[in-house]
């Protein structure tokens, strides 16, 4: 039985490095990658803050949006962004992560 998934962006602050990702537990993933547990990019360049989540029924649909928009231009992320979350708010406090600490 397939599940649901969900495509999401990670930016390291306001305007900065982003990631693309897809996931079958955002709460999880987002722990994962505060925590460190990804070596390599979002690890490296400190890619930790949920601006932007798209949740689709089936995780076939997420993985395909996913790697679409990897090959989307960055100006077309940052509208994405912007259009539901202009002001690239965490939006993994509101369901209880701790607020990330300014750099």
């Amino acid at each position: 039985m397939r599940t649901g998934g969900t495509v999401y962006m990670l930016a390291s602050a306001p305007q900065g490095t982003l990631y693309i990702g897809v996931t079958s537990d955002l709460t999880r993933c987002v722990w994962e990658h505060r925590a460190g547990a990804f070596e390599g990019f979002t690890s490296r360049y400190a890619v930790k803050q949920l601006v932007w989540y798209e949740h689709h029924a089936d995780i076939a649909e997420a993985i395909a949006r996913e790697k679409a928009m990897k090959f989307w231009k960055r100006a077309w992320k940052v509208a994405a962004i912007e259009a539901g979350n202009p002001h690239w708010e965490d939006l993994a406090v509101a369901p209880g992560f701790d607020r990330l600490p300014d750099d």
